[in-house]
């Protein structure tokens, strides 16, 4: 619901209180993480021999069975949203920790300048990265790296860090996973045909809630059983429970590394120079196009503050439940919760969207957030409330971020979508920036993270007007 994604003084012994943890409630996102590229081979790239084979349109039958490269790409969400949960409910709180041995006791507005700082970092990269990973081959070299990245640096946070040197390795370990998200989400294009896409997003998310949850029992059981169990101390397994992580990552990526091929792009493997001197000029060209073509750019701003909302709801959720001092046995317990309420309502929201429209879907979605922000800042107060909102997030975050990388797919040109999804990346992106500086600014401003909560639902309103103005070009 609201985050995630030196030497400590040793945590106390399992007493499920705030100075050992405080959880943080909320359904992961990707979005922190969002998307990348897409686009059609130019006509001197040998598609013919290709595309007959592998390209989307030639899957099966919409309401067919998930094919085995779906399934392939589906379970990077299982392997990628272990680390998203344990730095949901664990992280923050372990950060808090070290904090508090340092003498510094604000952990909502520390978190989320850290997650500021990630987001920045990525808006920054992406469109150029998106637009160069459009070169044939290219797409998983990238994925390769930023994938890499974030395991390495999972395993680096279980050394012992001084609390700002932690924060650092966070940062990167944020920047890994969402940079290996927004090429991850690019593949979708090149697994799948349009009419597949709502569901096989869909599926991606739900599998995604409910298969971080191995993991991230098996790492609270180690941190509360582990120091009567093992003798190990409290701290001990938490950083073991890094390790645990990265592992599980790892082996839930290899399958899609090892059969991911790239269908669309716009440049062959041998025009690589020539490709990347012209991205500026390709980026350019993309922001004029957008501008001539308005249900595009208003649902890219409808996108820009919704995405930002639900990004800010799950980067702050485990250090607002800290400050409001709620007991954290009781929100390990309801991110678990959150996580079984999400698998089946993204799954139905999916198929929601194929009778009613993507459009239709992500509105009711942003309606039903800005009521989860209204009743965490005004009624959030007690363990009953955390239980009560941790169920409603789970009902609406997976469907409104399956289907917003659906639902742009769908409304973008087809022969230039690698470039698209390069701006798509600077509106999801940069609206994580904006999101987590408003809750940690006016937090810090009035002393009350209430108000720092209750400010997001701004953000959701500007989206709401911009989704009713918007024509839907995807409904004929």
């Amino acid at each position: 619901m609201f985050m995630r994604n030196g030497r400590a003084l040793p945590l106390q012994p399992l007493k499920m209180n705030c100075n050992i943890y405080n959880s943080e409630l909320t359904v992961y996102s990707k979005e922190s993480t969002i998307m990348s590229e897409r686009a059609t081979a130019p006509a001197s790239a040998p598609t013919s021999d290709m595309a007959s084979e592998t390209a989307p349109e030639h899957m099966p039958d919409p309401n067919a069975k998930l094919t085995t490269r779906e399934k392939k790409w589906i379970v990077y969400d299982v392997g990628n949203s272990a680390f998203v949960m344990l730095s949901t409910a664990v992280v923050p709180i372990y950060a808090n920790s070290l904090l508090q041995s340092a003498g510094q006791s604000n952990i909502v507005s520390t978190w989320g300048y850290a997650q500021t700082i990630a987001s920045l970092i990525i808006a920054v990269m992406m469109p150029v990265l998106g637009s160069m990973a459009d070169v044939q081959g290219m797409k998983v070299k990238f994925f390769t790296g930023f994938f890499l990245t974030g395991v390495v640096a999972c395993c680096a946070m279980a050394l012992p860090l001084s609390w700002l040197v932690f924060l650092v390795v966070c940062i990167l370990a944020t920047v890994g996973l969402n940079g290996s998200l927004t090429f991850y989400d690019s593949m979708l294009v090149d697994i799948t045909s349009n009419e597949r896409m709502d569901r096989v997003s869909s599926h991606g998310f739900a599998w995604g809630y409910i298969g971080s949850t191995i993991p991230f029992i098996a790492c609270i059981a180690l941190i509360f059983g582990g120091p009567s169990l093992l003798g190990w101390s409290t701290v001990a397994c938490t950083r073991a429970s890094f390790v645990i992580t990265a592992l599980w990552w790892v082996a839930f990526t290899i399958p899609l590394l090892t059969s991911y091929k790239q269908v669309h792009y716009r440049a062959t493997a041998g025009q690589t120079g020539e490709a990347i001197r012209g991205t500026f000029a390709e980026l350019g060209s993309t922001f004029r196009a957008i501008r001539r073509n308005k249900p595009l750019w208003m649902f890219m701003i409808a996108f820009f503050f919704y995405i930002d909302a639900v990004n800010t709801v799950i980067s702050m959720s485990t250090s607002y439940g800290t400050q409001l001092g709620i007991d954290s046995t009781h929100l390990v317990m309801a991110l678990l919760v959150t996580q079984f309420v999400a698998f089946p309502s993204a799954i139905a929201y999916g198929k929601l969207a194929g009778r009613f429209g993507a459009k239709t879907m992500i509105t009711t979605a942003v309606v039903a957030y800005i009521c989860i922000v209204l009743f965490a800042a005004f009624f959030l107060r007690s363990a009953t409330e955390f239980w009560i909102l941790a169920i409603l997030v789970g009902l609406f975050q997976g469907g409104i971020q399956a289907l917003s990388r659906s639902y742009y797919g769908k409304i973008i040109p087809k022969n230039r979508a690698n470039e698209y999804y390069g701006f798509y990346d600077i509106f999801g992106k940069t609206a994580s920036i904006i999101g987590t500086f408003l809750v940690a600014t006016t937090t810090s401003l009035t002393g009350n993270a209430s108000v720092g909560v209750l400010s997001i639902a701004i953000l959701l309103i500007v989206a709401l007007i911009f989704l009713l103005l918007q024509k839907d070009p995807t409904r004929k």
